[in-house]
């Protein structure tokens, strides 16, 4: 493909991501439509479809750019530390997680159905970006945790990634929630993102 044209067709993706960005700000998955997104871009609903087959496509892309703007954070952390004791680590993953809302809100609502109806070519690469984020988590526990032997390390990687799917919903309480609690009786303690995420890592190491 010619660079001029690849660079459109990634142009145009953007902006239907976007697009899906803006709208999931303040509507659920189930909630957002193709015909939708279309309204907000310069694209027909026929002319997505050149792009994009599914509206799960478009979320996994989304996602997709959710990983690679944390494994740039994560990226940061590893190159600007000459060292680091747990608490530092943990201040640093937490904030980096922090920034990353819609990250969180994707995996803990949508991650399978995104990558069950998108195809295979689209979780392919997906899942490099995935890979990307695994492996600077792993860099970063290498350098500041010497003492770690590549068990520990994956200990904690098959620790802290199935956590992340369940930060969303501690973190973003609905007043229904709440009710339904109260009622229920269930002492809640608020914890934000950074908390949580602070706390669970200072756990694992």
């Amino acid at each position: 493909m010619p660079k001029a044209s690849s660079e459109l067709t990634i142009s145009r993706k953007n902006e239907i991501v976007d697009a899906c960005r803006q709208l999931y700000q303040t509507r659920s998955f189930r909630e957002i439509t193709i015909k939708d997104i279309g309204a907000v871009t310069s694209f027909t609903r026929t002319s997505i479809y050149n792009y994009f087959q599914t509206k799960e496509e478009i979320f996994l892309a989304m996602l997709q750019q959710e990983y690679d703007l944390w494994c740039k954070e994560l990226q940061i952390i590893l190159e600007t530390n000459s060292q680091m004791d747990a608490d530092a680590f943990a201040d640093a993953l937490a904030k980096s997680l922090e920034h990353r809302p819609s990250l969180l809100k994707l995996i803990s609502m949508n991650h399978f159905d995104m990558e069950e109806n998108s195809r295979q070519e689209q979780l392919n690469e997906f899942k490099k970006s995935y890979g990307k984020t695994l492996d600077m988590i792993s860099a970063c526990l290498t350098k500041f945790f010497p003492q770690m032997d590549k068990t520990q390390i994956q200990h904690f990687i098959y620790i802290f990634f199935p956590f992340l799917f369940g930060i969303y919903p501690y973190t973003t309480i609905t007043q229904k929630q709440i009710n339904a609690m109260q009622y229920a009786n269930i002492n809640f303690a608020y914890q934000s993102i950074y908390e949580i995420t602070k706390q669970c890592i200072r756990a694992i190491l």
